[in-house]
């Protein structure tokens, strides 16, 4: 059974793309300023399946002999309009995004917010940019005493709800999240919404694993469709059934950070079945990148690096695994937002040619169409196989 376990570093990017400086995000790249602000920086599996060796990826630091690379590698641009995670997603599986989704810097619509507290049957707190870590600080104390939710949004089309649970209780939460994603229509439109949860613990606030995403359904059939209706499972690992609301997952497990997706990653490679194994890795942007922390960003791909021999021993005769990213979040970039960048693609397993370099692709997609092509399913809406490259 041929099976393509597809991992997601979240928002590693390995430098700028062309239209960069339109996105302000000129001078970018997540991979190099995490690498070269990281104590001791190692990677050697990463280089192994070829990641030094992607044009512009690390600044050339990392870049080993053709002979010793085991894998095929290359890059990847963005053709979407926009660079959040749902639109890199989605374009990774056959949907190019025309309208960026819509953002608020200034926070949402007085007329909204007005309408959601009614609906919910509670006022709330906040309603501007911000980071979910500093947000809590600021309105944790009202929060608590009040029962009023905590609403924000950040550069990308969010909107996240924050609360303690011992005040607004998990379920309740969700509850109030899904009101909010039946609002957040036409006029109002927005990518996502995200609950928030965290506890309080020895005076500190800690964000839990609680994390849900209510994301707009793909407006057409995706990688993931065309993999599930052929009979295929679709296994999601941590946000992705989140990413595509549930839409052409057949198993979805939820996950607490990059080593628990690696290890509920491990445990369905463990299973017979032929189809697709889905991860994305949040960490990577959620607390390195969007916080603006690149030694920290480096210590996860070291991370990271250090369980790929697990990843590949567990692979079995015609498993293809293939590494790559949704978007760039530079650690050191002004602001707090995602950066335009080229994503990088790696790609390993026994039918795989060791050493290929599939250059610089035009779409993500073309992960994607590849990876149908592999499996034997109808191929995605868009992108260019590069299959025949990596195999013959």
């Amino acid at each position: 059974m041929k099976r393509v376990i597809l991992m997601i570093m979240d928002s590693m990017g390995v430098g700028e793309e062309p239209d960069a400086p339109a996105y302000g995000d000129a001078g970018a790249n997540t991979f190099l300023h995490a690498a070269e602000n990281t104590e001791g920086f190692r990677i050697p599996n990463l280089q192994k399946l070829g990641l030094g060796n992607i044009e512009n990826a690390g600044g050339g630091n990392f870049v080993l002999p053709k002979e010793k690379i085991t894998g095929s590698f290359g890059r990847m641009r963005e053709m979407s309009r926009g660079k959040d995670t749902i639109t890199g997603h989605w374009e990774i599986c056959g949907i190019e995004t025309l309208t960026p989704f819509k953002t608020y810097p200034d926070g949402f619509p007085k007329e909204f917010i007005e309408k959601f507290e009614a609906a919910i049957g509670t006022e709330v707190l906040g309603n501007y940019p911000a980071s979910g870590t500093v947000i809590i600080e600021e309105l944790g104390d009202e929060h608590e005493a009040t029962g009023k939710p905590i609403v924000y949004t950040s550069a990308d089309s969010v909107f996240q709800i924050a609360a303690n649970t011992d005040v607004i209780p998990l379920e309740r939460l969700y509850e109030i999240c899904e009101t909010a994603r039946g609002m957040l229509v036409g006029d109002w439109a927005c990518g996502r919404v995200i609950a928030r949860p965290y506890i309080r613990r020895d005076g500190k606030r800690i964000r839990t694993a609680d994390r849900r995403d209510y994301a707009v359904a793909p407006p057409e059939p995706t990688l993931l469709d065309k993999v599930s209706a052929a009979g295929q499972t679709v296994y999601a690992v941590g946000k992705i059934h989140d990413i595509f609301d549930g839409q052409g997952c057949t198993v979805s497990v939820h996950t607490d950070g990059n080593m628990d997706g690696v290890d509920k990653t491990l445990e369905a490679m463990k299973e017979d079945f032929g189809g697709l194994i889905f991860t994305n890795l949040v960490d990577f942007d959620s607390l390195y990148g969007h916080r603006r922390n690149p030694s920290g960003y480096g210590r996860a791909i070291m991370d990271f690096d250090k369980r790929i021999p697990e990843i590949l021993a567990a692979m079995k005769e015609e498993d293809i695994l293939v590494i790559t990213a949704d978007h760039g979040n530079d650690p050191v970039h002004s602001g707090f937002d995602h950066t335009r960048e080229y994503v990088p693609v790696l790609i390993c397993g026994a039918g795989v040619r060791a050493g290929v370099d599939i250059g610089t692709r035009k779409t993500f997609a073309d992960c994607g169409r590849t990876i149908a092509e592999y499996l034997g399913v109808e191929k995605t809406a868009m992108g260019e196989s590069f299959l025949k490259d990596i195999t013959e």
